[in-house]
């Protein structure tokens, strides 16, 4: 039953030079639907999402995460990945939910660099958007999308709607990574019909065993008091461990893991 949906869906892509890009298929269904871990939410049962970024980049954090992680576990992968078209099928056959993280401008850059084909605040619309078809055909099978730096690209309205209205055409998810507090992203997509999480924090910001699992105790506070969490990490050894080791507690304290989709809209939103 946990079992995803092969991707790709040849009624959920569409061919371009940038590669095959998602699509809403001609009967309506969405990618972020479509390619989502099967999960029936009891009640109003508390949730946490964990999304761990980086993937792709490191063979053996990837594997690591794929094989050792609870499948409820979302995976986050870098576009510039070189197996991608190995790892993604192998994350999904894990029942991991696969996100596509999307290179933005941070502050400082170029001395910050997110890589080749981030979207800058220095380019207009057209070239932002080219550079964001280039990216959303590395792969296929992903849910949505996640920021990947950012900090002053997502304070952006005027250059995070065009990104988003896109997100909406092709029928996928915004996961807000909230490198920057002052964010616009999720808000934005909600006001514009795009099913949207955030991150509430980032679980391993301290790579110590004591600091990340002082952090998953906050996410159980924060689920508890709001309904759902989401919780960013990388893949290091250690952060592998404690997550491993603390998601069969979670039951026993009402609370379930949770795949990225089922928190989608699930969080509270100040604005």
């Amino acid at each position: 039953p946990d079992a995803l949906k092969p991707a790709p869906d040849p009624d959920l892509v569409q061919e371009s030079d940038k590669g095959l890009l998602p699509v809403i298929s001609p009967d309506g269904r969405q990618p972020w639907r479509v390619y989502a871990r099967p999960f029936r939410r009891r009640g109003n049962e508390p949730l946490i999402a964990i999304v761990i970024g980086d993937m792709g980049l490191s063979a053996a954090a990837t594997e690591a995460v794929t094989q050792q992680l609870p499948g409820e576990v979302t995976m986050a992968f870098a576009p510039y990945g070189g197996e991608l078209a190995r790892q993604i099928p192998a994350a999904r056959a894990a029942g991991h939910e696969v996100l596509l993280q999307l290179p933005m401008e941070p502050f400082n850059y170029p001395t910050n660099d997110p890589g080749p084909f981030a979207l800058l605040t220095s380019l207009g619309t057209t070239a932002n958007i080219d550079r964001l078809e280039w990216l959303l055909g590395r792969f296929t099978g992903y849910v949505g999308v996640t920021t990947y730096m950012g900090e002053k690209f997502t304070v952006s309205p005027k250059d995070m709607r065009p990104v988003i209205n896109v997100l909406r055409r092709r029928g996928l998810m915004l996961v807000d990574a909230r490198r920057n507090a002052a964010s616009i992203a999720a808000v934005l997509a909600r006001d514009l019909g795009v099913p949207q999480a955030y991150s509430n924090l980032t679980i391993d910001r301290h790579a110590s065993r004591i600091a990340i699992d002082t952090s998953l105790r906050e996410l159980e506070r924060i689920a508890l008091r709001d309904g759902a969490a989401v919780g960013f990490a990388s893949a290091y050894p250690v952060t592998i461990d404690r997550i491993a080791n603390w998601a069969p507690s979670l039951e026993l304290k009402g609370i379930r893991l949770a795949p990225i989709t089922a928190v989608a809209n699930q969080q509270p939103l100040d604005q």
